[in-house]
């Protein structure tokens, strides 16, 4: 890449959303009777984000998001790149290692959905995350994303909601 964060050209945006439509079955809607709006990887957790917006110092918040992107980062490697994609919007390809420091440009889109579906993608779509603004739920996929950050993920946000697409008896 040229650019450490470049916007994906209109064919190679398509592209990948066609993909990602049809290997997430993605459905998106604001009716929580089509939620979740993705067929959840078998490899996956997903977390409710309902408590975040409570925070008046956003500090589980900015940890939700740091331990989310520095895993994403670490399971690229050095030389790889992530698709960030925000729904109906532009879309970015991005070299994690060469942002978010002083002097570099930030991470486009964050794991949190403000306002619309928020997604990392690795590029072969086996690892990355799936924020969903209405159900308010956080979705990581790809077994070393979940290796690298599920510990954590659940300290800050507590047991999660589903695995593997299955809801989690949180009795």
């Amino acid at each position: 890449m040229d650019e450490p964060v470049a916007a994906l050209p209109a064919a190679e945006y398509r592209d990948v959303w066609d993909r990602f439509y049809q290997e997430f079955s993605f459905q998106p809607s604001t009716s929580s009777f089509n939620w979740p709006a993705i067929k959840e990887p078998a490899a996956s957790i997903t977390w409710s984000l309902s408590t975040l917006p409570d925070e008046p110092d956003y500090e589980r918040l900015d940890r939700l998001v740091e331990v989310v992107q520095q895993g994403l980062a670490a399971c690229v490697g050095p030389q790889g790149t992530l698709l960030a994609l925000d729904w109906q919007h532009t879309c970015y390809r991005f070299a994690p290692q060469e942002i978010g420091g002083p002097g570099q440009p930030a991470w486009p889109l964050s794991p949190y959905p403000d306002g619309d579906y928020f997604i990392y993608l690795s590029e072969d779509f086996r690892m990355g995350s799936f924020g969903h603004p209405w159900e308010e739920s956080l979705c990581l996929f790809g077994e070393a994303l979940l290796d690298a950050v599920s510990t954590e993920v659940d300290k800050i946000l507590g047991q999660p909601i589903r695995k593997a697409g299955t809801a989690v008896n949180l009795t």
